[in-house]
């Protein structure tokens, strides 16, 4: 097995109900935060990927057909290389609607002190990889944004048109569906991960 498709796009992008999404289509099972929260032991191979170190990515993705959200999209050039016969969806939203949401929800999570040593190991390589390799250590409004909008315009600039999709969450299945090459479910597409949501979950894993 091997990733069929690797989101480019931010936490914060819908990716929570792009996973659902794309599990949904049979994309079984979609990589993203949750899924590292869930087995710690992937935290180290992120942290090796994100300090320059050789990785098999397809022993990190082991299991998986699909990939979204952080850490995994801070790899998207890596990943796009590695299984050249997958798809890119970019999940995208308004850039200072994603700083607003960013800002409640993962920046504070990165602030927490977590006591599980599991969870802190995850928080650690989060940290990193997100505060430190994503952003520089520079979290404020224009800067992030800044870091947004120009991760963005180099996805566009360097995966083919033919292989990326733009896409936010408000287009529903119609327009991932036709890219993917499935047909669309009756159900309505996924809303899920609100930043209460996100906040309760965080709680619980202190």
């Amino acid at each position: 097995m091997s990733l069929d498709v690797i989101g480019a796009g931010f936490g914060r992008t819908g990716t929570l109900s792009l996973k659902q999404a794309l599990e949904e289509l049979g994309f079984v099972k979609c990589h993203h935060m949750t899924e590292v929260f869930q087995n710690p032991d992937q935290a180290p191979l992120f942290l090796a990927a994100a300090r320059g170190e050789t990785v098999d990515w397809e022993a990190v993705f082991k299991g998986y057909r699909a990939m979204v959200d952080f850490p995994g999209c801070s790899f998207w050039r890596e990943l796009s290389e590695a299984f050249p016969q997958a798809k890119v969806v970019l999940s995208t939203r308004d850039p200072h609607s994603w700083f607003k949401s960013a800002s409640e929800t993962i920046f504070q999570a990165m602030q927490m002190q977590v006591d599980d040593p599991a969870m802190k190991q995850v928080s650690e390589m989060a940290r990193e990889i997100v505060f430190d390799k994503t952003f520089g250590g520079d979290i404020s409004e224009a800067h992030a944004v800044e870091v947004f909008k120009a991760h963005e315009e180099e996805v566009k600039r360097t995966i083919p048109a033919e292989r990326l999709l733009v896409f936010e969450a408000k287009m529903g299945w119609e327009p991932l569906c036709d890219f993917l090459g499935v047909k669309v479910p009756e159900t309505p597409y996924p809303r899920t991960n609100s930043s209460e949501e996100f906040q309760a979950n965080m709680a619980e894993r202190k």
